[in-house]
Parts: structure tokens; C-alpha cells; sequence
């Protein structure tokens, strides 16, 4: 992989945002552990879309023009904070396929997207609008577990659509095989964080919010935790206050409070909590979704400083990571998380799958978006690399995508394997420690 590969710009195809964008976030990502954006445009017309305007009738090895698949992400809303990250990622990953081109005719490669507002409803709008509309076969989406799980049940089951969710950790998405991701599972994640705990507390009060990424990863914890879970309470998302959450938690003999929760919501509780001097009492424990520059940006200085938390991570040391760290610090002027490393495999492994193919259609697709990543066939770390082993003869099962994320390695279940690491707020900034592979 050349830095010429990724800095690319992505003229040849791209990201065409489709519906509502405002609300985005500008800030930049931050740490290796750690939750970017995109152009303007108008979605069959400007990227034929799916099958319209194009020979669907063969796949990678076809003289087709375009491909277009669809992305469902997180714009706006509790999540957005994390979805713009997944922007920059999709971008560098567009641009090192364009600079090849796809099938025989090297053809344009480009993203779909839409909104999913951070809730279920409006994620399963955006993605039937793909499916049956701009007729992808291929879905990226979502970034919030209960969102991708939701588009799965309601649009994508019974159909031949492939659907890869780019950041959703929830243990209940190993429950739907043909639903696959690039993040891991958080069972993994879920033991770590309650053997760091007990490490140090026997009694934890724990609030998760309401809904299948709250839920999966709440029930791992309560567990597997070697102690007593003296509060263990759903909060919904999208209040403007968590006082009552809070009075509660501190009602118990707890001597750790563990957030399972995202940004948004996670930034009022600190604050809250800080106006009550909780943050003096306990100590604070988290999560992947506790990591954004956005809650730094938005909570008092010392408010949750010795917070410990576990989030998933990339390979820091493997060659192909950094130097998809370094075209992301040159294109974006910031550092990347792993959750940019899996929006860029997804789209990575969405690009070999078109390639490797009988035709662009969901079928097709199927029979192979899984051998591409399995480690019988040749590690490769480039859509370049792969797609000259196909062109050379071989097959799906020939190649096996290791991504900048790490090795992808989909098994039955549609499930990655994943690093974590350890990470700590101290002076009002994330620090970062300790791997943990699971």
C-alpha cells in the first residue's frame, strides 16, 4: 500500500450523502483506541446507483462501469460523533480502490449514504431507500447495534442483500449469522471490563442505555463480574437529564460505576454528576462509546479523570495500520481510531467481494464476501493486491483480506476477531495502555 494509493482524491467515485447532514460533527479523532465527512450530491444520478445505468449482468470480472453499494451511518443524533469518523475511513478506502478501478473495465467504485439519525426507524428508512431504490446489493450499515439489527430484521432478512455493519459491537448480532461486521463482538470486551473492575472494587453500580448495544453488553458484564452488581439499570436515550439515574447509583454502597452509553449521553452524566461531586465518591468505568474528543470538548476539566475504561483497537504495529495512520493524519490533519480501520475494511472487503463475483448481484456476493477474509487463501493488505490475485486466475477462497483494523477472518457467526485496549482520562485527556486480544 502506497500513500499514493490513499491520498488519492476520490473524483473517480466517492461518498454522495443522501438526506439529512446537518448536525455533523468537525472535530477531529483522537488516541488509537478511540468516533468524520463527506460531499454533497444526488443518488442514482450522480453515481448510477446499484443496477441502474449499468450491465448488472456480470461481476468483477465484467467490463461494468460503476458499482455502487449503500452505506447506512451515523450523521446526526447520539452517535454522530462516531459516524463521522466512519466517513473518513470509507473516503480513504474509495480512494485506494479507484486508484485500481474494479472488474476488467476498472471500474468506478462508490457509497450510497444515508442517515440513520442515530435510531432504529430512521436507519431501516435509509436503508430500504438503498435497497429498493437505488438497488444496492451490497449494505454497509450501521454504526449503533439496535440500528443494524433493525435493518437487518426489517429490510435486509429474506432478501439476497449482503449486509456489513462497520462499528456495531453487540454479543446479540452473533445470534444473526448473515448479518457480518468488521468491529468484533463485545462478549470479549464485556469479560475484560469486568476483570478490570473486580480488580479493584467488589461492588459496581452499572447503567446501560436502553436498547441491544446497552443490553448485550450490560448482560456480559453482570456476568462475568466476580462481585456484587448492586445497580443495574437501563437509561433511555436522547434525555436532557440523568439526575435521577445518578441519585440512584450513588444510593447504593457501589464504590465503581460502570457506563455502558454513548456520547451524548454519557457528557450530561459527567456533567450532572460533577455538579453533585459524585465523580469524588467513585470511581468511573466504560466502554468504547465513553471515547470521543466530543466528550473531552464538553465536560469540566478533572470531571472524570481516572475513568478506566476497555475499547477496541488496531494493530498499532502492523505495517498496513500505519500507513493508513499516516494518509489519515496527511488528508485529515488527525490522528485515526480503529472504528475509521473498520469502516475502511468494510468498504475494502465490499470492493474484493465485487471483484471476486460472478455478477454484482446479492447472490453473487454472498457466495463469496466470507471466503475473501479466511485465512486459507493468501494474506493480502490492499484491494490492489487482491484483485491481482483474481485476475491471475484465482479464486474468492485464494485471498484473504487482513484489513488495517486487523485480521477480519468472518466465522459462522459473521464475527471478527479483535484487539482491545486499556485506556485512562487523565489531565482531561484519553491515555492508552495494556492490549487485550479476545
Amino acid at each position: 500500500m502506497t500513500r499514493r494509493d490513499l491520498l488519492k482524491t476520490t473524483g473517480a467515485g466517492g461518498i454522495v450523502l443522501v438526506g439529512t447532514t446537518a448536525g455533523c460533527l468537525e472535530s477531529s479523532d483522537g488516541g488509537d483506541g478511540g468516533a468524520e465527512d463527506g460531499g454533497s450530491g444526488g443518488g442514482n444520478e450522480s453515481t448510477g446507483g446499484g443496477a441502474e445505468g449499468t450491465d448488472s449482468s456480470g461481476g468483477g470480472g465484467s467490463g461494468q462501469d460503476s458499482y455502487s453499494i449503500g452505506m447506512v451511518n451515523a450523521l446526526t443524533g447520539s452517535l454522530a460523533p462516531y459516524g463521522e469518523r466512519n466517513q473518513r475511513g470509507t473516503e480513504l478506502a474509495l480512494a485506494a480502490i479507484n486508484e485500481v478501478g474494479v472488474g476488467s473495465n476498472d471500474g468506478e467504485f462508490s457509497v450510497i449514504e444515508e442517515d440513520s439519525e442515530s435510531v432504529n426507524q430512521a436507519g431501516v428508512n435509509g436503508a430500504r431507500k438503498l435497497v429498493t431504490q437505488d438497488e444496492v446489493p451490497l449494505l454497509i450499515g450501521a454504526v449503533g447495534s439496535g440500528v443494524s439489527i433493525a435493518i437487518f430484521d426489517s429490510v435486509v432478512s429474506g432478501t439476497d442483500v449482503v449486509q456489513i455493519s462497520q462499528n456495531s459491537t453487540s454479543p446479540e448480532l452473533t445470534n444473526k449469522p448473515d448479518l457480518l461486521r468488521t468491529s468484533p463482538s463485545g462478549s470479549a470486551k464485556g469479560k475484560a471490563l469486568a476483570s478490570l473492575v473486580a480488580e479493584e472494587h467488589d461492588t459496581v453500580a452499572v447503567t446501560w442505555i436502553n436498547n441491544d448495544y446497552g443490553t448485550g453488553l450490560s448482560e456480559v458484564f453482570a456476568g462475568s463480574f466476580e462481585g456484587d452488581v448492586a445497580y443495574n439499570t437501563p437509561h433511555d436515550q436522547d434525555q436532557s437529564s440523568y439526575r435521577g439515574i445518578l441519585s440512584e447509583m450513588a444510593g447504593t454502597d457501589a464504590t465503581a460505576w460502570v457506563f455502558i452509553t454513548y456520547a451524548n449521553e454519557y457528557t450530561i452524566m459527567v456533567n450532572e454528576a460533577y455538579d453533585q461531586g459524585f465523580n469524588e465518591e467513585v470511581d468511573y468505568y466504560g466502554a468504547e462509546s465513553t471515547v470521543a474528543d466530543s466528550i473531552i470538548e464538553n465536560t469540566e476539566p478533572g470531571s472524570m479523570d481516572g475513568m478506566t475504561g476497555i475499547t477496541e483497537s488496531a494493530p498499532v504495529d502492523q505495517e498496513s495500520y500505519q500507513q493508513f495512520q499516516s494518509a489519515f493524519e496527511d488528508q485529515f490533519d488527525a490522528s485515526p481510531t480503529v472504528w475509521s480501520a473498520y469502516a475502511y475494511d468494510a468498504v475494502t472487503i465490499a470492493a474484493i467481494a465485487t471483484e471476486a463475483a460472478s455478477e454484482f448481484t446479492g447472490a453473487a456476493l454472498q457466495e463469496v464476501v466470507r471466503d475473501v477474509t479466511r485465512p486459507e487463501g493468501e494474506q493480502v493488505y490492499t484491494f490492489e493486491e487482491a484483485k491481482q490475485i483474481l485476475a491471475d486466475g484465482g479464486s474468492a477462497s485464494d485471498v484473504n483480506y487482513e484489513g488495517v483494523s486487523g485480521p477480519v477472518d468472518l466465522d459462522e457467526n459473521g464475527d471478527p476477531p479483535g484487539y482491545y485496549q486499556i485506556y485512562r482520562v487523565a489531565d482531561h485527556s484519553y491515555e492508552y495502555g495494556d492490549f487485550i486480544t479476545g
